[in-house]
């Protein structure tokens, strides 16, 4: 089950970093809004809406605006927002996926084609790149919770795929139907993770020269600016020169 993982989320770690704040709140509001409306609005019996405030607490979100956020959903005055992947090829043919929550589907289509056109990449249609990606649930803890085997025991118990432990904390994979029982088991061990989600993981990463690492860098950024864009991920990998080049 342990194994190094190759999941490369630096674009869209970078684009966190980068957002405006008041623009990431709007995001993560609307994704506790749509999960409050679409379940129960208490994040202990809804999964979706759990992962949603995890979410906004990782990044610092007020506790006021993500009452606010679920009162809304509550209200019955929310707008309705449609759940789309769009999926299309960026430079040096690496393989994106952008997962969207829009009340209107024909100016979020056309955006996040102008952002692959943009780059250099296209737009293809639903299905033609996310057969190779797996869509799994990850839980991930900061590296203090808990040495790399101790979090391996305790995944293992819970039901978990797989593991990667590193500096940056740990990441622990599991299937998508049983990311909220994994999550619920780990986090009664070590406490609330700073993360609990379903995502797009990379089956294999396609590495890419700097000149092509920096345009598809780019081309997630100017995704990630869009406001209707939830996320993004892509399989590509870069050079660890151009990873210390971005982080200086």
């Amino acid at each position: 089950m342990a194994g190094h993982s190759q999941f490369k989320n630096i674009m869209h770690r970078k684009g966190r970093q980068d957002a405006i704040k008041s623009k990431l709140f709007g995001k993560l509001a609307r994704e506790i809004t749509v999960a409050a409306k679409m379940g129960l609005p208490d994040p202990a019996m809804n999964p979706r809406l759990r992962a949603a405030v995890l979410a906004a607490r990782a990044e610092s979100m007020p506790n006021d605006n993500i009452a606010r956020a679920i009162k809304k959903a509550l209200g019955g005055d929310a707008e309705s927002y449609e759940e789309i992947r769009y999926e299309g090829y960026g430079p040096g043919g690496v393989a994106v996926i952008v997962e969207v929550l829009t009340d209107n589907r024909n100016r979020s289509a056309g955006e996040v084609r102008a952002s692959f056109t943009k780059s250099g990449g296209n737009l293809a249609e639903t299905g033609a790149v996310s057969f190779m990606f797996d869509h799994v649930g990850v839980v991930e803890f900061d590296a203090k919770v808990a040495d790399a085997d101790a979090m391996l025991e305790a995944a293992i118990e819970a039901g978990a795929e797989d593991v990667v432990s590193g500096d940056n904390g740990h990441e622990v994979y599991t299937t998508a139907e049983s990311l909220r029982d994994v999550a619920k088991a780990l986090e009664a061990k070590f406490g609330e993770p700073r993360k609990a989600a379903l995502v797009w993981k990379p089956q294999n990463t396609v590495p890419v020269d700097d000149e092509q690492g920096e345009k598809v860098l780019k081309l997630i950024d100017a995704l990630n600016d869009n406001d209707d864009v939830q996320s993004v991920f892509a399989n590509f990998e870069i050079s660890d020169a151009l990873v210390q080049k971005l982080s200086a």
